[in-house]
């Protein structure tokens, strides 16, 4: 038995595959679609023809798929086996046995795993890093297969103060709860929240508008709000940090911001980051610097 099993058995970590392995069953055109258009903006680029891309914890392997179909080499890699396999299925469904997308297991805390899989030019990891337990390990290892004037795209929970604190509570709450009672603990935790958003936006005319949030497939980077929603209450381990904190963390190790969009959902949801790493010259430099000043 793998240590992510039992780490979701002691209700130490949420099971992203289970829940992944469901999404796969109302993924559709549409929302691949979407996904590749949310890299191609992110990424600012039209195609990753010839690139190379790494997905660090590919979940629903969702991103995997559309890197892939953008004309990326693809490596994807995942903590949990339920994810790997989901991963997997895709490759299965749309590529077959592709020599240019390789999935595996693998760990993000696992340094020398992660220096053996060579550098890339996009290194990409959307809401993972912070459910690793170790979060700053993480981001550190993920710069790691970035090769010079590389990218790196990442996605953190912001830190909102108490609030973040209760959400720990509550996450873990969830994780400790017997799985029949899984159901009604969501819905007791969701329902009042979207009840008012649905009453505010019947109050505006605008009802239709609420529904179909639930349901477009131009929003929400091409996945299931309900799924993402699953994840958002059961995603365990769970750490968050400020925008100032990630980019001055990549800043000292010699990345540059590109591209950054701010959490939307309340301060709660994720900050995206897009960095290109400067030249090695510079990273050594900035990481002598950070050490120096740890002397002190």
């Amino acid at each position: 038995m793998s240590s992510n099993v039992i780490e979701v058995e002691r209700g130490e970590r949420f099971g992203f595959g289970e829940n992944w392995a469901r999404f796969l069953s109302v993924l559709d055109e549409r929302r691949i679609a979407e996904a590749e258009r949310s890299l191609r903006e992110m990424l600012g680029a039209e195609s990753l023809e010839g690139r190379s891309f790494l997905d660090i914890g590919s979940g629903s392997g969702l991103f995997s798929l559309a890197a892939r179909r953008l004309g990326a080499r693809v490596r994807s890699f995942d903590y949990d086996p339920r994810s790997v396999a989901c991963t997997r299925e895709l490759r299965r469904r749309y590529f077959g046995e592709d020599g240019g997308w390789v999935v595996e297991e693998g760990s993000a805390l696992d340094e020398s795993y992660v220096r053996s899989l060579g550098l890339f030019d996009v290194v990409y990891s959307w809401g993972v890093l912070h459910h690793t337990g170790e979060m700053w390990r993480a981001l550190e290892n993920a710069r790691l297969p970035v090769r010079e004037g590389g990218k790196l795209f990442v996605a953190i929970y912001n830190d909102a103060g108490w609030r973040s604190r209760v959400w720990w509570q509550i996450k873990r709450a969830y994780n400790l709860c017997p799985r029949p009672l899984r159901l009604p603990f969501t819905l007791a935790i969701l329902l009042p929240g979207q009840a008012k958003a649905a009453a505010v936006a019947a109050a505006r005319l605008r009802l239709g508008e609420f529904v179909r949030s639930w349901t477009r497939h131009d929003v929400n980077r091409g996945m299931s709000r309900w799924h993402d929603a699953i994840d958002w209450l059961g995603g365990f381990p769970y750490e968050v940090a400020t925008p100032a904190e990630i980019e001055s963390f990549y800043a000292a190790r010699g990345f540059r911001l590109l591209r950054t969009v701010p959490d939307p959902h309340y301060d709660l949801g994720c900050n995206e980051f897009v960095f290109v790493r400067e030249s090695a010259d510079v990273e050594t430099a900035a990481v002598e610097s950070v050490s120096r000043e740890g002397d002190r």
